[in-house]
C-alpha cells in the first residue's frame, strides 16, 4: 500500500489550501459541502494505513500537538492522542484536574499559556458551548474542537460519516453522498452536541434527518433545521435508513426529563423488535458511550451486519489523523502551500 505521507490529494478538490481553507475546526456549520468530502477523503487513506502491521509516518515529526481536555474522555482523547503519535508528533494530554483551572485561572489565561508553549495545534474539549472557538481567538496555531458544551463535536460527525460511507459501499451504493438516505436520531437531542453537529453533517451530504426524543429532551424550534421532529419512536423508524441512538446525558441535567431508565426503555430503547419496523438491512449507530440496556439492547448494539459501532470507534483515529495532517499543512510549508497565504 501507497503510504498516506506520499498520497497526492485527490483530483477532485482544489489543490492546496484551497481545499480546505480554514486555519482551525471548530464546527461542521463553518463547512462547505465540499470542504467535509474532502476531509473524508483523506481520512479514507489512513484507514488503511491504521489496517498495516506498521502503522507510524514521520508527517507530522518535529510538531507538538497538545490535548487540552477540560473534560473527562475515552474515545475522543485516546483517539486524537493515538492519531498524533501515528503521525509522527510530539503529543502531551492536558487534563483539567490537574491544571490551574483548578486554582481559578481563566479560560483566556489558560489559552494565553498554551500558546506561550508554542504547540503546533491544540486540540480542546471543554464543557462550556463557545469555549473552543474563544481559545482559538487567542492562539496562533490551529485548533481543534473536540466537544464544547452543548455546542458542537465536530470530529465525531465526520467518524460517523466515514463509518456509514464504508458500510454503505460495503452494501453496494457508490455514492459519495447520503443523497436520498433516511436518518432516525433517537436519545437525548437536548443536550447533544453530537446530534448538533451529525445534522449539519448529513443533511450537507443529502440526507433526510429525523429526530426522536420524549418531548423534555427534544429542542424546542428543532424544525427551523430542516430535522422532522418525532415524540414516537416507532413513527420514526418507518422508512428509515440509519438507527443512530443517543445516551442519556444525565450529567448535563439538572431536574427530571424522563419518568425512569425503565420507562425511557421501553419509549425509546432499540430492541430487534422495534428495528423491525426501520427499513431492512438499516444500519445502527452510537457514538458511544452506551449504557445497553436503556437506549440500546446488546444484541442490538453487537448486531452482525447492521451494527456499525465499533467501525465508528476505529474511523474516529483516521478522522483526526486526516483533521491534524489538513491543518497543520501550512506550518509545515508542503504540497506548494506557500509563505504566509495559502496558494
Amino acid at each position: 500500500m501507497t503510504s498516506p505521507q506520499n498520497t497526492p490529494a485527490s483530483a477532485r478538490f482544489p489543490a492546496g489550501g484551497r481545499a480546505f481553507p480554514h486555519r482551525d475546526l471548530i464546527a461542521i456549520g463553518d463547512l462547505e459541502r465540499h470542504e467535509i468530502l474532502y476531509l473524508l477523503a483523506e481520512a479514507e487513506q489512513y484507514v488503511e494505513f491504521n489496517r498495516q502491521a506498521a502503522k507510524h509516518t514521520d508527517k507530522l515529526a518535529g510538531l507538538t500537538i497538545i490535548n487540552a481536555f477540560f473534560e473527562n474522555s475515552t474515545r475522543t482523547l485516546l483517539s486524537f492522542e493515538i492519531a498524533g503519535k501515528r503521525l509522527g508528533a510530539d503529543v502531551v494530554n492536558m487534563h483539567a484536574a490537574q491544571s490551574s483551572v483548578k486554582k481559578g485561572e481563566t479560560l483566556i489565561d489558560t489559552a494565553v499559556t498554551l500558546n506561550a508553549m508554542r504547540a503546533d495545534a491544540i486540540v480542546i474539549r471543554h464543557g462550556s458551548s463557545g469555549a473552543v472557538g474563544l481559545i482559538a481567538g487567542k492562539v496562533d496555531c490551529p485548533v481543534l474542537n473536540a466537544g464544547d458544551g452543548q455546542h458542537e463535536h465536530p470530529t465525531q460527525a465526520l467518524l460517523d460519516a466515514l463509518a456509514l460511507r464504508l458500510k454503505l459501499r460495503e452494501m453496494g451504493h457508490d455514492a459519495e453522498d447520503f443523497t436520498g438516505l433516511t436518518v432516525t436520531i433517537c436519545g437525548d437531542i437536548l443536550h447533544s452536541r453530537v446530534a448538533r453537529s451529525n445534522i449539519l453533517c448529513l443533511q450537507a451530504l443529502g440526507a433526510t434527518v429525523r429526530l426522536c426524543a420524549p418531548p423534555a429532551l427534544m429542542p424546542s424550534g428543532i424544525a427551523n433545521m430542516g430535522v422532522e421532529p418525532y415524540n414516537r419512536f416507532d413513527d420514526a423508524l418507518k422508512g428509515s435508513d440509519v438507527v443512530m441512538m443517543l445516551r442519556l446525558q444525565n450529567e448535563r441535567m439538572d431536574g427530571q426529563f424522563i419518568p425512569s431508565p425503565r420507562e425511557y426503555r421501553h419509549l425509546y430503547g432499540l430492541t430487534r423488535d422495534r428495528l423491525a419496523l426501520a427499513n431492512d438491512q438499516a444500519i445502527v449507530m452510537h457514538p458511544g458511550p452506551m449504557n445497553r440496556g436503556v437506549e440500546i439492547d446488546s444484541d442490538v448494539a453487537d448486531m452482525e451486519g447492521r451494527s456499525i459501532i465499533t467501525a465508528q470507534v476505529e474511523m474516529g483515529v483516521a478522522i483526526r489523523m486526516a483533521c491534524l495532517d489538513v491543518l497543520t499543512r501550512k506550518a509545515r510549508a508542503i504540497e506548494g502551500w506557500g509563505e504566509g497565504e495559502w496558494v
